[in-house]
């Protein structure tokens, strides 16, 4: 974990917790197609690989969604309906976890390069990060459909370490579920796991992840004290 360079952070479950807002889009969803509403805690274990996916759990009701389950006009036309409700929501309840805010600026203050790679439609992203004043720390920002694919494809956080000019083994990737884990893992580079986010009810340590936390305060710490002089 020496030398590095660049941090690339997940989003959704790593630096906001954005299910609150995430839930109840996918209800209003749900409600305007005359199907049954879920709990917090049932849509939570659907979040990480996207809209798409999430639309797709939400209208069947569980996490695997096997082949000829939904047609694409189906799914279409159920994603366009969640994705209207996600920008109409008046008050978002989107928040930052605890000691991310404090912990962004140290590391970026601290000379690190950050990126940001998320599975969230790009179009939402700009804004969550300029209500949390984190547009001005993130070099280069990719969502979900910002590239033709997305994590646990290593292709995103390769663009970003093209893009900037730096190996993916100066590269860390930071984040809460497998998606993130074998991301980094595909890319050849460190991995940093968060074990409170949203990873569909399994322990991110058994993704073999170079390190796990349990808060931000303490990866922030690792980082800071690995960091060269």
């Amino acid at each position: 974990m020496q030398n590095k360079q660049l941090l690339i952070f997940d989003f959704d479950g790593t630096l906001i917790d954005s299910v609150p807002d995430l839930a109840a889009s996918i209800n209003i969803m749900l409600e305007q197609l005359g199907l049954p509403t879920y709990s917090l805690d049932t849509i939570k274990g659907w979040v990480g690989n996207g809209s798409r996916l999430l639309v797709e759990r939400a209208l069947i009701g569980k996490t695997e969604v096997g082949e000829n389950e939904l047609t694409q006009l189906e799914a279409d036309h159920a994603e366009q309906l969640f994705l209207d409700a996600y920008s109409n929501l008046k008050a978002s309840k989107t928040v930052a976890y605890p000691d991310v805010d404090k912990g962004l600026k140290q590391l970026h203050d601290a000379g690190f390069t950050l990126a940001l790679v998320t599975n969230k439609p790009i179009r939402f992203v700009p804004k969550i990060l300029r209500s949390f004043g984190w547009q001005d720390w993130f070099v280069v920002v990719l969502g979900g459909d910002s590239l033709p694919t997305k994590k646990p494809d290593p292709a995103p956080l390769l663009h970003v370490c093209d893009k900037l000019g730096v190996m993916p083994d100066k590269a860390v990737m930071i984040g809460d579920s497998k998606n993130d884990i074998l991301a980094g893992q595909n890319a050849g580079m460190d991995t940093l796991a968060l074990s409170y986010g949203y990873n569909y009810g399994q322990d991110i340590r058994d993704f073999q992840p170079t390190q796990a936390f349990d808060n931000f305060a303490t990866l922030t710490r690792y980082l800071l004290d690995k960091k060269e002089p």
